[in-house]
């Protein structure tokens, strides 16, 4: 019998450490394979995260400035049918321009084939319910590196989110009652009484019920007949300064109130912004940069809120030259440039309403300027578009409270009109949007905040699919 020996194993020496080193790095290989494709697989789900939201808020960015959700007639005559279709059209386009996975999203040949499903729901139909856009992005076709190993050479992402375009004024039943009211940031030192403008006698009814919902359902789109060279105007048609004639608004407040007359707001309550804010050449515009002016020609950061008392300015002297020149800054208008609202298409002629609103750049926009566009190109907003709280205009004594929020169109060179000979500065406007909350808003909710040009906000509502 033959023994082995110490000298007979000498071939398989380092046999295991070998075996190790491979296995090893058959594991390392394997882990960084699957981590390679849990990386990529995140980041997809990810980018269509990012995709999904931006484009659900970009539609409902589109039915708040259309004034879709101030129409309590909007199912009837046609606005909610030409806003929710843009509104489609502009998400399915945001959506298709971000990349997942690598490449930019299919919308295919409907809202809700390929991978790009965009829903609207217009509960508002009934006041039941705020509209909201939904949008589904996907991808099943992302290639990776591991997986192939076990048969699947591809994987799925899918991302959902619904963005909410919120104005309480037009909720079933009771209005804005116990909702959470609205908080809009670059509010117009305008303090303007709840008077209807539009009506044969101005004045004679209110903009907002107590209760916050829409009293004047014809305003939407209502603008004053232009007027020049006459000897009269129509009382209350025009933005004015009530306290004009008077040098500065006294105490108790000029009465009886005007439509359209607005009281001007105390820096108190309207913070001036910085100068940096305003974008005009203040020569050309013929501004001189007051405090007040400031206040108008750029943005006050603290959002103002229904239900909110507001100081009135009681002792600046504010003319409506000031204000004229000011909204020349604005409405970047030195030479009647400025933008003005598409009337190509309206829904029907008495009263004009405009679905959605869409602007032409003036002359003197600033993209135009740049030459990003041209002049006369579409636009959904506008730097022309303001807004205007509304007073409750039963009391006579600052301050006062706020119930609602009117957005307005300034038409260009703040309307200069000659009566007598004389020019005079009466802003010529057109209401594209209205937000009431009444005397009845909810005191304790925390407030909706405005996030953008029009007064109606726009949130997210849903958390991120899981």
């Amino acid at each position: 019998m033959r023994y082995s020996t110490k000298f007979d194993r000498k071939g398989e020496r380092g046999l295991i450490i070998s075996l190790v080193a491979i296995f090893t790095l058959f594991v390392i290989g394997a882990m960084a394979a699957l981590a390679i494709d849990i990386t990529s697989l995140y980041t997809a789900r990810s980018e269509a995260q990012l995709a999904a939201d931006g484009a659900a808020l970009a539609g409902a960015r589109v039915l708040a400035n259309s004034g879709m959700t101030s129409d309590p007639n909007a199912s009837s005559d046609g606005v909610m049918g030409n806003a929710t279709a843009l509104a489609t059209a502009v998400a399915t386009q945001v959506a298709a321009s971000n990349q997942v996975g690598g490449r930019n999203l299919n919308p295919g040949a409907s809202s809700c084939s390929a991978e790009i499903c965009v829903t609207i729901n217009t509960a508002i139909a009934n006041f039941q319910a705020n509209p909201q856009v939904s949008v589904t992005v996907q991808r099943t076709d992302l290639p990776t590196f591991f997986a192939r190993i076990w048969g699947s050479a591809v994987v799925a992402v899918k991302a959902t989110a619904t963005a909410e375009a919120y104005n309480p004024s037009t909720l079933s039943g009771t209005g804005a009652a116990n909702e959470p009211p609205v908080a809009p940031i670059c509010v117009k030192p305008w303090l303007l009484p709840n008077l209807d403008p539009s009506t044969p006698s101005p004045g004679t009814g209110a903009i907002f019920n107590p209760n916050g919902s829409i009293n004047t359902t014809t305003l939407l789109g209502w603008e004053p007949t232009p007027v020049q060279y006459a000897t009269s105007l129509p009382p209350g048609t025009y933005l004015k300064n009530a306290c004009d004639s008077t040098g500065a608004c006294s105490s108790p407040l000029p009465s009886p109130p005007v439509s359209w007359n607005y009281l001007p707001g105390d820096p108190s309550s309207f913070p001036t912004p910085p100068s940096s804010s305003v974008t005009c050449s203040p020569a050309a515009a013929g501004y001189s940069g007051t405090n007040y002016q400031l206040s108008v020609a750029g943005c006050v950061q603290t959002p103002i809120s229904c239900n909110q008392q507001v100081y009135v300015d009681q002792t600046d002297v504010i003319t409506d030259a000031n204000t004229a020149s000011a909204i020349n800054c604005l409405t970047h208008a030195t030479g009647n440039k400025a933008d003005r609202v598409d009337k190509v298409s309206f829904v029907n002629a008495n009263p004009p309403t405009y679905a959605p609103f869409e602007f032409l750049a003036g002359g003197d926009e600033p993209l135009v300027v740049s030459g990003l566009i041209n002049e006369g190109t579409d636009m959904s907003v506008s730097d022309s578009l303001v807004t205007v709280p509304v007073y409750d205009s039963s009391g006579t004594t600052s301050p006062v409270t706020i119930i609602g929020f009117v957005q307005l169109l300034l038409n260009p060179e703040g309307e200069h009109i000659r009566l007598g000979g004389q020019q005079q500065y009466q802003a010529h406007t057109m209401v594209t949007n209205l937000i009431g909350c009444g005397t009845s808003a909810s005191t304790t909710s925390t407030p909706i905040y405005g996030n953008g040009p029009s007064a109606v906000p726009v949130r997210l509502i849903t958390p991120p699919t899981p």
